[in-house]
């Protein structure tokens, strides 16, 4: 339990632990009129760190997902769970899909989702689905320490989306979501917005996807009447790539392209900028600086397909490590691993992430097609 005083000022974020070509140019040589909707400027503010409520809607859901560096939006198979980062994934393979997820994060937190998946002829492809997080138990306490009660935090999200393939390649699709907020004597609830489109090239293996992540966010109910809060406003673009002869999928994804500088600057603990010895200006590695900046964008992951009922999975999320891991013990923060298989009708998945030396979030992802048990005459 984590205790809190009951005359706090209240921040709703800080519940939370600190946490190509090819489509290029086929999309805007023949689809100009969805590219133009897809690029419409639904915010042109960033919204990093505190400054947005519902966070958890960027939580790594899928154990696959967390496994390949926590976010992955290009990979197209029939695998339902992907669909819950972008919607353009949705297709006929998944009809009748079901996924799954639990994982242990830190604390007393714990969260999960539920997906199911079906497909209707000449009209696409539909998902329903709902998120939870459980923050678990606080002490409430007053001014002295003493111990006056406890609350609960939870979140939760329910959302539809639809996929529909536009031609062989080509596919599109949206998420609508319903999100509820419940902090200790704090209550909010809002709607927002997926948009994606996904091209898929499996002659040469590989695939692309563009993804706007809750856009046209609004409050239904506020947390308090005089404080409206964005949603978490995010772009990402994701290629994934296997070479034809060998049996590994790499997967690249742009994260926060909305805003090319993620940095952050402790104001505790602030970059030298004077050498303390000789009062001269500390030059600055510009290269450096930008190779940062462009790196915090970026998620690397893979997988090794080893047969068709098992693979194995790794992947790094550069950000992640710069801004969690402790500079005089980094560990392994950032990085992350996994794998994948089948036992008899239920695809299993274990994901297990570094975000700090205090310890890593354990995935567990279910999947099956309810089609497996039906009765075949």
């Amino acid at each position: 339990m984590l205790k809190v005083r009951n005359n706090f000022t209240y921040n709703k974020n800080t519940l939370l632990p600190l946490f190509s070509a090819e489509i290029a140019y086929f999309v805007l040589m023949k689809h100009r009129a969805i590219v133009l909707l897809l690029l419409l400027p639904f915010s042109s503010l960033a919204q990093m760190g505190g400054n947005t409520a519902y966070k958890f809607l960027n939580l790594p859901f899928s154990a696959r997902v967390a496994s390949i560096g926590g976010t992955a939006i290009s990979i197209c198979d029939n695998d339902v769970n992907l669909a819950v980062l972008n919607p353009s994934l949705l297709n006929p393979t998944m009809h009748n899909h079901i996924g799954m997820s639990y994982v242990n994060y830190f604390s007393d937190i714990n969260y999960g989702y539920a997906t199911y998946a079906r497909k209707f002829d000449k009209i696409g492809t539909f998902s329903a689905g709902a998120q939870f997080v459980n923050y678990g138990k606080f002490l409430m306490t007053d001014n002295t320490g003493a111990v006056t009660g406890e609350f609960k935090a939870a979140d939760e999200a329910f959302n539809i989306s639809y996929g529909r393939q536009i031609d062989s390649m080509f596919s599109v699709g949206a998420s609508m979501k319903f999100v509820y907020s419940a902090l200790e004597s704090y209550y909010s609830s809002g709607m927002a917005f997926d948009v994606a489109a996904t091209y898929n090239n499996s002659a040469r293996f590989f695939s692309a996807a563009l993804v706007l992540k809750n856009i046209g966010g609004f409050q239904i109910k506020k947390y308090t009447t005089d404080n409206k809060e964005p949603f978490p406003y995010e772009i990402q673009f994701g290629i994934s790539k296997k070479p034809k002869h060998m049996p590994f999928r790499f997967t690249f994804t742009g994260q926060h392209l909305q805003k090319w500088d993620l940095t952050y600057e402790d104001p505790n603990n602030p970059t030298p900028t004077v050498d303390p010895l000789t009062n001269e200006p500390i030059k600055q590695n510009k290269a450096k600086i930008f190779g940062d900046k462009l790196m915090r964008h970026v998620v690397v992951g893979g997988e090794l397909l080893l047969t068709k009922n098992f693979n194995l999975r790794i992947g790094y999320n550069y950000m992640r490590r710069k801004d969690l891991a402790v500079d005089t013990r980094k560990g392994t923060v950032g990085f992350c691993w996994g794998f994948g298989f089948r036992i008899y009708k239920f695809h299993l998945s274990y994901g297990r992430a570094a975000y700090h030396l205090a310890g890593p979030s354990n995935h567990f992802t279910l999947g099956l097609s309810l089609a497996d048990f039906y009765s075949k005459k």
